[in-house]
């Protein structure tokens, strides 16, 4: 399939660090026919970087927000901006090759999934959430607290999982449609989770392709919004599990959520205080 019939669509928020190589990368990718750029009341010079690419390539469109709407909102307005067939999520710190999104979408097609990609920082070095399945073992991760645990890579070409990342992340867009699109009410990653979580119940597969790895920049969020994020990771995961399932079980999961907030809080604020 080497037609262009994919949308992409990618979130900033004060991405300058990677926005321009993402967005370059993007651009001579194969397989995309519209990109849209989300931004979420940048203040630094994202928008200068999108208008360099917007000259330069009539795919692209840009949606400006004075106020950070969370990402699912985000993803929601980019996604219906567009009418490609074929969906490609991106996270602004992803560094794609050329024909990433292209063999993403293949895969997906041929096993009727949403597909992730394997995600690696800048050094290799793979990120555990992935591929993400049932449970709470594992290296430490704010998933955990949704019970969700790393799953360890196969070597399959496909591995089906309880969800992926939404760093990268290709789905049909009928299947996008057909479960409403993001919650809005979510700002943060877990609106992409619980997104796998609807399309799970509804029958869909789940997999990450094991040999599409794609460089993933991390923590830009936590460096320039590390309030918002420990805030509102938290609160999206309460509101996740209060409308999952059992009332009870939310209910006895929301200590573990909170305990650690204060700390976090008074660490950000510390490392906010000694910066230059």
């Amino acid at each position: 399939m080497n037609c262009a019939d994919i949308a992409a669509v990618v979130v900033s928020w004060d991405s300058e660090e990677t926005l321009d190589g993402c967005l370059t990368r993007l651009r001579g990718a194969e397989g995309v026919a519209e990109i849209r750029v989300v931004d979420c009341g940048s203040t630094d010079s994202t928008l200068t970087i999108v208008q360099r690419h917007a000259v330069a390539d009539s795919r692209f469109h840009f949606i400006a927000n004075p106020d950070p709407p969370g990402l699912g909102a985000a993803r929601n307005q980019g996604i219906a901006d567009c009418r490609a067939p074929w969906l490609a999520l991106l996270d602004a710190g992803c560094l794609i090759e050329p024909d990433a999104l292209a063999r993403l979408r293949d895969l997906a097609a041929r096993y009727n999934a949403l597909v992730g990609a394997d995600l690696a920082d800048e050094s290799g070095v793979r990120d555990p959430a992935a591929r993400l399945d049932a449970g709470r073992g594992g290296p430490a991760g704010w998933w955990r607290w949704l019970e969700l645990a790393p799953a360890v890579a196969t070597h399959e070409e496909v591995q089906d999982v309880a969800a992926v990342s939404g760093a990268v992340m290709v789905l049909p867009r009928v299947l996008f449609d057909t479960l409403n699109g993001f919650d809005p009410a979510l700002a943060t990653g877990i609106a992409n989770l619980d997104l796998c979580r609807r399309a799970r119940a509804s029958g869909v597969r789940i997999a990450c392709a094991n040999a599409v790895r794609v460089t993933h920049v991390r923590g830009m969020l936590a460096r320039t919004h590390p309030v918002h994020l420990i805030w509102h990771r938290r609160f999206d995961a309460s509101r996740f599990l209060w409308r999952r399932g059992s009332k009870a079980s939310a209910l006895l999961a929301w200590p573990r959520i909170w305990v650690g907030f204060p700390l976090d809080l008074l660490r950000v604020l510390a490392r906010v205080g000694s910066a230059p």
